[in-house]
């Protein structure tokens, strides 16, 4: 872990794209800015991008720079293996995806009950740490989206955990769902570095309505999601704060305020606070849109993402403009709200334990009167 430079991480889950392509050229601009202002630490996985994430870092990064300018994190995620047999080719794969001959960081992903259960029943977690004697891994954690008593478990089970990558915002920090907080101060208990993701929360902090900036904008005209990242990382034990940037204008903001990390002050804090009430007055879709639900195969092909996010811009706005790209954008290629069949396998994917099936309901009434 010492050769992590800051505490901010580039995330490749939202790289910048074209035409259903990463787009190289400007992701290696942002990558060679990155390594440039003194980071180094990159975080991707085998299913980031319908599988286009890491074969583009091979492309903009470990084939352009020699092994010690970077570290390298990816993910052994469950839907891509079915017995413990699988995992070692797997694994394999990703490191000639990614390029390089080890990987710095190697995490469980999306950990919870289901996907420990499963883990556990094909001796995932024994299979990363043989891989880590042989030093293709430098460092075994884990990712996890679930309650705080359930991470409490696993790292009672299994201290050689190194690291732990959390969700953790200040939108997220005392939701009941998430439990932001709590899983916090579960790894602080078993002493364990955090990693964060979804600071600004899928870019939802980085997007505000209107009467959330306006407790903001006394501040001084910074962006919205620089007072989401600096929140997070200001919490001790914070290793890494990771952003999911998708131009190079998110990553120069980004890069503005981290380079010289300072935590926020008394007064961001209760501009924060503020922030924090209003949105919880709003009752919006706690959606991040990492497209978990999706990936995983609704069978109806529909785009419970964008229509989560038309549904809170509705919320938001009250105006025509959802409507339209509800029936003329997102349902275009996709099947409307009202085509569910209540099959259930987006909600076994879906990392913010989200309850898609009745919410699909309430964005039918919404827009299919």
């Amino acid at each position: 872990m010492d050769r992590i430079k800051k505490n901010f991480g580039f995330g490749a889950m939202r790289l910048p794209m074209k035409d259903g392509e990463v787009d190289l050229p400007q992701t290696c601009r942002m990558v060679d800015a990155f390594l440039e202002a003194g980071f180094n630490y990159f975080d991707t996985a085998h299913g980031y991008l319908n599988g286009k994430s890491e074969p583009a870092l091979r492309e903009c990064l470990t084939s352009r720079y020699p092994r010690d300018r970077y570290v390298l994190t990816t993910k052994l995620s469950g839907y891509l293996f079915k017995t413990q047999a699988d995992i070692r080719p797997l694994f394999q794969s990703q490191l000639d995806a990614c390029g390089v001959d080890y990987f710095d960081f190697y995490l469980m992903h999306a950990q919870g009950v289901e996907n420990f259960a499963f883990f556990k029943k094909c001796r995932a977690y024994e299979t990363a740490l043989e891989l880590k004697a042989e030093g293709k891994i430098r460092h075994f954690g884990i990712s996890f989206h679930d309650r705080a008593e359930v991470l409490e478990q696993i790292l009672t089970e299994y201290p050689q955990i190194e690291v732990v990558q959390i969700q953790f915002n200040y939108a997220d920090y005392d939701d009941p769902a998430v439990e932001g907080r709590k899983c916090y101060e579960t790894c602080r208990k078993f002493g364990k570095p955090v990693i964060v993701m979804e600071p600004v929360k899928g870019g939802n902090l980085a997007k505000l309505p209107d009467t959330a900036m306006e407790a903001l904008r006394p501040l001084g005209g910074a962006s919205p999601a620089s007072y989401a990242i600096r929140f997070a990382a200001g919490f001790e034990g914070i290793m890494m704060v990771l952003s999911g940037m998708s131009s190079m204008e998110q990553l120069e903001d980004n890069l503005s305020y981290m380079k010289d990390f300072q935590p926020l002050n008394q007064r961001e804090m209760a501009a924060v606070r503020k922030v924090q009430e209003i949105l919880r007055s709003m009752n919006l879709i706690p959606c991040t849109a990492c497209r978990y639900c999706v990936d995983e195969g609704c069978p109806q092909n529909i785009s419970i993402p964008d229509l989560f996010a038309v549904m809170n811009t509705k919320m938001i706005y009250h105006d025509w403009n959802a409507d339209y790209y509800y029936n003329e954008v997102h349902t275009k290629q996709g099947s409307k709200a009202s085509a569910c069949i209540k099959c259930g396998k987006c909600e076994r994917a879906c990392p913010q334990h989200l309850h898609i099936r009745d919410l699909l309901v309430d964005v039918a009434k919404e827009f299919e009167k």
